[in-house]
């Protein structure tokens, strides 16, 4: 069945997805939204006069024909203000959001609110939301608990995203289809495509091979391993669970497409993709598939009303461009000594930028924000050589990674793009943050009282997992166990424990992580300093995405056994200077410490920055789980 026309910009509703609160101080609101068409926009405070959005405040980059991101950042002059909730809209042609979005309100608002919290003292944080992951999606936990909460001194400060907000890698077949089916109704940018079997975005989209055989598309390298082995892999991973790349996005286009479709109900609207030509068994796994999308889709509106009410920052992991991404140095030898692995990760990252990264911090992106304005042509395709040229810019490109001046203050990580590569041997897994990094960490945390320290992946993890991944890397097969922990480098893993003890940097941190599907929480104490500092490692993961159950139960029973404080395996460990001490969830059989439920993690802090209460909100729907402290 040909998929729906291109529709003009009359029939299409003005705003696609959005608004999403970004990064939100007292003099300057950051705010993203999609439009079908370049919008003027007039944001209307509570109590100030209304601000129209011109070129100053607002940038629009073309995506597609029907398809422009809106960049909103606003200076105020006068100062809103603290633990107060605010009413905002924006206005087109009059119209506010309950005429255009009215999904985004609640009960019987007028108009979405926010809260400027004068300092931290909670937050809800979670990654890993994967659309046709079975579970239920985390998101609308947030959703429920704003619902709930009406007082300002109750919201959230913000929700802290730490990876893997979108699937590049693993997507599945009824939401490619979708996304193919949004492409051609908002005529999203075509690309040219160099080093592929096939040589536009067009073509690509057309070919027998485009749904569930991907990897079929991918050219061999002159080596002993194939760019379709190495890069898209595909390969089981018998400890944990096999990464499927059948259906990995390819093109900018699919990318924009992604998010569009998995921040807002919109965009769904506009669709009706019907399943394209499938074997009888691939045609199996997608009207399975596409009842987990179909589950997905119905909560859209609660995802968009909570992003719209609570300050949304983000950073990247893995799934958010390619899975392994820069796992090791020759994995980045050989995926970006192709131009066609290269532009693929190139347009993951692109759209990163965009959709995510320009808002936690954008300072940081003026010079790369205005060579995206000008990547399309006449034509509907992207310029090539202005859109290699800007992947090269965003390859090296050093700012992803932010900090917030909040009370604690909150320090944003990547642990993506800067890793200290083993010069040894090029299949080690990299260290998650170089020298350099690490470096510049340690500035930014001196003198603080405590401070927040955002790492995709967990810094103190499950000792009995870290030891796979470790016999693994020994093999030199550290792709088929993701051998990504702090500790899978000696050099990363010694500086980071030295910035913990040392003197100046701050006496209370808190970890927030993700990644790994499921949640833990570690107290760590140094051994024989009795000023501290005392570190908590909060991990919540994943937002709709779980670790195997009965795998999960039996590691973490042989992780109590074989890691026990009187083991003698303890002195095997980079951290045996520091003492763990396991919380315990509440609901969980007697002598578990992981918690496996997708959902959104809440932590409360007191006035030292110390976390006072934890918890779990589970996206089943049964009572969250809260984290405790042993006795």
């Amino acid at each position: 069945m040909p998929l729906p026309p291109p529709d003009d910009h009359q029939s299409l509703p003005p705003v696609l997805v959005g608004p999403l609160l970004r990064r939100l101080e007292p003099t300057r609101l950051v705010l993203w939204l999609v439009g079908s068409r370049p919008l003027s926009l007039t944001l209307r405070l509570q109590n100030m006069s209304d601000i129209c959005l011109d070129a100053t405040t607002c940038t629009i980059i073309p995506a597609g024909t029907h398809a422009f991101v809106h960049l909103i950042d606003v200076p105020l002059d006068t100062a809103l203000p603290w633990d107060t909730l605010i009413e905002y809209d924006l206005l087109i042609d009059d119209a506010g959001i309950a005429d255009w979005a009215p999904h985004l309100l609640y009960g019987g608002g007028c108009r979405p609110n926010f809260v400027l919290r004068s300092k931290i003292d909670q937050l809800l944080h979670g990654s890993c939301r994967k659309p046709h992951h079975p579970a239920a999606d985390g998101l609308l936990c947030v959703d429920r608990l704003l619902a709930t909460e009406h007082e300002a001194a109750d919201r959230p400060a913000l929700l802290m995203m730490s990876g893997d907000q979108v699937y590049a890698d693993d997507v599945a077949g009824p939401m490619l289809r979708a996304i193919h089916a949004l492409i051609q109704r908002l005529g999203l940018f075509d690309e040219h495509l160099e080093g592929a079997v096939v040589n536009d975005s067009a073509k690509l989209y057309e070919h027998p091979a485009s749904y569930y055989h991907r990897a079929d598309l991918l050219p061999a390298l002159e080596s002993n391993e194939t760019l379709r082995e190495r890069f898209f892999g595909g390969a089981r991973k018998p400890i944990f669970t096999s990464s499927s790349a059948d259906n990995h996005l390819v093109t900018f286009a699919e990318v924009m497409a992604m998010y569009l479709l998995v921040w807002s109900p919109t965009a769904w609207t506009l669709i009706d993709p019907q399943p394209p030509a499938l074997t009888p068994e691939r045609l199996k796994r997608y009207t399975l598939e596409q009842t987990r999308i179909d589950a997905f889709k119905a909560g859209l509106g609660g995802v968009g009303r909570a992003m719209a009410h609570l300050p949304c920052l983000m950073i990247f992991d893995d799934h958010d461009v390619t899975d392994d991404w820069n796992l090791s140095a020759q994995w980045e030898e050989t995926a970006y000594g192709h131009p066609f692995s290269k532009r693929i990760i190139g347009n993951a990252l692109l759209a990163y930028m965009l959709c995510q990264g320009w808002g936690n911090n954008p300072d940081a992106f003026g010079a790369v924000l205005e060579k995206s304005v000008s990547l399309s042509t006449t034509e509907r395709y992207l310029d090539s050589t202005a859109q290699d040229n800007l992947i090269d810019e965003l390859l090296s490109f050093q700012n992803w990674h932010y900090v917030l001046p909040t009370t604690p203050a909150l320090v944003v990580l990547d642990t993506r793009t800067r890793r200290w590569r083993s010069e040894m041997n090029l299949k080690q897994p990299s260290g998650l943050l170089d020298w350099e990094a690490l470096s510049e960490l340690q500035q930014e945390l001196l003198d603080h009282p405590s401070a927040i320290i955002v790492s995709p992946a967990p810094i103190f993890g499950v000792k009995l997992i870290e030891t796979v991944q470790r016999v693994f890397s020994w093999c030199g097969f550290p792709l088929l166990v993701d051998a990504e922990n702090w500790m899978a480098h000696r050099g990363a893993a010694q500086v980071i424990l030295n910035i913990f003890r040392h003197s100046r940097t701050p006496g209370n941190y808190v970890v927030l992580s993700g990644d790994v599907h499921y949640s833990f929480v570690y107290e760590v104490l140094i051994r024989h300093r009795k000023a501290g500092p005392r570190i908590w490692q909060i991990t919540s993961s994943g937002i709709k995405n779980e670790f195997p159950r009965a795998l999960l139960e039996w590691f973490d029973r042989l992780n109590r056994w074989l890691y026990s404080p009187r083991s003698p395996l303890n002195w095997l460990t980079k951290r045996r200077r520091m003492r763990i001490v396991p919380h315990i969830p509440e609901h969980a059989e007697a002598g578990e410490r992981l918690w496996n439920s997708a959902g959104i993690g809440q932590v409360l802090f007191n006035d030292k920055g110390q976390p006072r209460e934890i918890y779990q909100h589970n996206a089943d729907g049964s009572p969250r789980t809260r984290m405790v402290a042993p006795e």
